[in-house]
C-alpha cells in the first residue's frame, strides 16, 4: 500500500513537468502503482481507518504526484450511501465542457500540498473526456460537478499544474460571484 510520504510534495519539481502519455500495454509497475492507488484512496475516506493509518483523504492520485511522468490518474468518490465510483484515466482528453463554472465551496485540496489554501478555481461545471482505460479501451464519460472538478485537478497534474498555481495571489475569490460553490 502506498504511504502518505510516498506522494510528493508541492516543493517537488516533478510536480511542474508535462507528463507523457502512457503506452500500451501497461508495465506491471504502473498497474500496481493504479491498484496501490485505489487502496489508499479508499482507505483516506474511511475516517477511522485513514486516522489509524495516518493517511490524507483524497478522491484523486494522478502519477506525478508519485514520481511518475506518465498521463494516468486515479478518481474513487465515495458516494453518501458509502459507494465508490471510480475512473482509471489514461491519456485523457477534454471533449467538451460547459460554460457553467463552479468553484469548491470550502476550498480545493491536494494530497501534495500539506497546508490550508485559501481562494478558490474556477472549473467546469460539467466535461465528456476521452481517455483509455487500464486495458487500453478507449470511453468517453460525461462528468459532472465534483467528480468533474476532480478531473480538472487531476488532468492539471498530468500537465505540470498545482491548484495553487490557478489561485489568484493578488484577488484568491476573483470572480466568484460569476461561479456556483459546489
Amino acid at each position: 500500500m502506498l504511504k502518505t510520504n510516498e506522494i510528493l510534495d508541492e516543493k517537488n519539481k516533478i510536480l511542474h513537468k508535462i507528463s507523457e502519455p502512457a503506452k500500451f500495454p501497461l508495465t506491471d509497475e504502473d498497474k500496481k502503482l493504479i491498484k496501490d492507488s485505489y487502496e489508499y484512496l479508499r482507505l483516506s475516506q474511511d475516517e477511522e481507518k485513514a486516522e489509524e493509518l495516518n493517511l490524507r483523504a483524497g478522491m484523486g492520485l494522478a502519477f506525478p504526484q508519485l514520481g511518475k511522468l506518465k498521463r494516468i490518474f486515479i478518481i474513487s468518490y465515495k458516494t453518501e450511501e458509502g459507494n465508490f465510483i471510480e475512473y482509471t484515466v489514461i491519456n485523457p482528453k477534454i471533449i467538451s465542457y460547459s460554460k457553467e463554472l463552479v468553484y469548491v465551496e470550502e476550498g480545493e485540496g491536494c494530497l501534495s500540498v500539506n497546508r490550508e489554501v485559501d481562494g478558490i478555481i474556477g472549473r467546469h461545471a460539467r466535461i465528456t473526456v476521452g481517455f483509455y482505460d487500464e486495458d487500453g479501451n478507449y470511453k468517453e464519460e460525461r462528468v459532472r460537478e465534483e467528480i468533474a472538478v476532480a478531473f480538472q485537478h487531476e488532468m492539471d497534474h498530468l500537465d505540470g499544474i498545482l491548484f495553487t498555481d490557478r489561485i489568484d495571489k493578488n484577488n484568491p475569490f476573483k470572480d466568484k460571484d460569476k461561479m456556483r460553490a459546489i
